[in-house]
């Protein structure tokens, strides 16, 4: 492991003392306290960067690694680090920290304090799980996230706030109890081999645990991580949160919030229970299918326009998750950058939302037409994101789900089939909430005086665009920073592999070569 400086220290703890110094801001001071916490953000994702600039891709090992006692009696420690699958969603998550803060500047006039307060919390929670490499401290960083999402969907919410908000704990919560027991289990049997207690994620991905008990772990993993993604059957608090949620507080939730799911599996399920993991490819693949499906599906029925898009975020996930398990590595790659694109687009989706709630103060499709006309700014940037979205070539969302559809596809043909079909859905309701909000004549009065974006809402969006520009047409940088992570999963999972992804980013330009390792089911090392 390549060592460094504080940076993930640094990195991890700047929001919160962003919410420190707010604690001593007088109540009164609302703009003091937008300003400072807008601050705080924007210097946590200025000191994020360099994990973009100095990450090594040529090196397999966790990098700017710190590690320090924390509870020694148990052997929990403070132990940070990066690799290429963590490096990508923090840049997302310092990103899309900044969005979220200064899109709240007029939309939070109640509690201003405690609202940016507990979006600063959020902040480092989040950031915190992305750097842990000590199982307990990721479990800590996981649950401190849900303390501050419920308040900010029970107090800042809307219409049935705290149904909503108790609903996501509560389904969070027992999820994470039961990923706890996982947790255990495999702390005590890493102590029942080597003698030592400890919560070191490295030492996990060395073990070789027995398959029929890596059977019972990966199942208490897969209820704590599915419940976060969320997978179908366990999405039912997603829409209702987002629905209820403020307009920060869906963006996260969308961007950052549910990768903590997918990220769970990648980091812990996949090298810790390789046996386990290929034992239950068939019930996850099917899980994800129905999920990109039936999301897809219900989406099109939505009238409510945040609904929509968060049923397309289960939809989304689910394609995520089926790329994730065929266990190749264009399949686990595309799986990466489109947990990233979602986070782009579908962020940029709640934004847009957002906007015309802020005017309107109504979320029904019904009450919209023709808002090309009177926002024209504004439906230039929703039709961007809804063909980033629905995968346009030339935009990020194409990238992600062609790397998906080929790993899938060596693997099963009619996985790759009924992924491909929620792709086809999913154009057809992007397209149609498009077409019926900024298309035709502006019938309601209350639509015809809408102001266009300010400069503070365009410039929210202005990274969203670079990236689902950049990605779209150049995603070798983003692509080399997985190569490594991505090659070391593949040889926990198959015994057999030899790394060769780097095969495909070189030669998969047109002409050339496009190699693909199919898994072995058996799992094994």
């Amino acid at each position: 492991m390549s060592n460094d400086s504080s940076l993930l220290s640094l990195i991890l703890f700047t929001p919160l003392v962003g919410a420190l110094v707010l604690l001593f801001v007088p109540k009164r001071q609302e703009d003091v306290i937008r300003w400072i916490a807008n601050v705080a953000v924007f210097i946590g994702f200025l000191v994020s960067l360099p994990l973009w600039f100095h990450y090594d891709t040529a090196n397999p090992d966790f990098q700017f690694v710190e590690r320090l006692p924390w509870i020694p009696s148990i052997g929990a420690e403070y132990f940070l680090g990066v690799d290429g699958f963590s490096v990508l969603l923090i840049l997302l998550t310092t990103l899309m920290g900044v969005i979220a803060v200064l899109s709240s500047w007029t939309a939070i006039t109640m509690r201003v304090k405690e609202y940016y307060i507990f979006l600063l919390m959020l902040q480092t929670g989040m950031i915190g799980a992305f750097v842990s490499l000590d199982f307990l401290l990721f479990f800590l960083f996981w649950e401190v996230m849900l303390v501050p999402m419920y308040f900010l969907i029970g107090i800042w919410g809307s219409d049935n706030r705290l149904y909503s908000a108790i609903k996501f704990f509560l389904f969070t919560l027992v999820g994470s109890v039961v990923m706890l027991l996982g947790i255990l289990a495999v702390y005590f049997y890493n102590h029942s081999v080597t003698g030592v207690y400890t919560f070191d994620v490295t030492q996990f991905h060395q073990l070789s645990i027995p398959p029929d008990m890596q059977w019972w772990i990966f199942l208490a993993f897969f209820l704590g991580f599915a419940v976060k993604v969320p997978m179908f059957p366990f999405h039912t608090w997603l829409p209702d949160a987002h629905t209820d949620a403020p307009t920060a507080g869906s963006v996260i939730l969308a961007a950052v919030l549910l990768k903590m799911g997918t990220y769970g599996f990648i980091r812990f399920s996949l090298p810790i229970l390789p046996e386990g993991t290929a034992a239950f490819v068939p019930l996850v693949a099917a899980l994800s299918i129905i999920g990109i499906v039936y999301g897809a599906l219900v989406a099109m029925a939505q009238r409510d326009w945040k609904r929509l898009v968060a049923y397309s975020s289960v939809s989304h996930m689910g394609m995520v998750m089926l790329g994730m398990f065929a266990l190749t590595p264009v399949g686990i790659t595309g799986s990466i950058v489109q947990q990233l694109n979602h986070g782009i687009s579908t962020g940029a989706l709640f934004l847009i939302v957002g906007i015309v709630y802020e005017r309107r103060h109504t979320r029904l499709i019904a009450e919209y037409g023709g808002l090309s006309k009177v926002m024209p700014v504004y439906a230039a940037i929703f039709l961007v994101m809804t063909m980033s979205s629905i995968g346009l070539p030339t935009l990020n969302g194409f990238i992600g789900e062609i790397l998906i559809l080929q790993g899938v596809f060596v693997v099963q043909k009619t996985w790759a089939f009924f992924a491909a079909s929620g792709i086809v859905l999913g154009a057809a309701y992007m397209l149609w909430l498009y077409q019926r909000t900024m298309f035709g004549t502006v019938d309601n009065p209350k639509n015809e005086n809408l102001p266009d974006l300010s400069m503070r809402e365009f410039v929210t969006f202005v990274p969203l665009l670079v990236l689902a520009v950049w990605i779209g047409l150049y995603p070798k940088p983003f692509l080399d920073r997985l190569e490594t992570s991505v090659d070391k999963v593949m040889m926990r999972v198959n015994s057999d592999y030899t790394p060769r992804f780097a095969a495909l980013v070189d030669g998969g330009a047109p002409g050339g070569p496009v190699v693909i390792e199919a898994p072995v089911r058996g799992g094994g090392r």
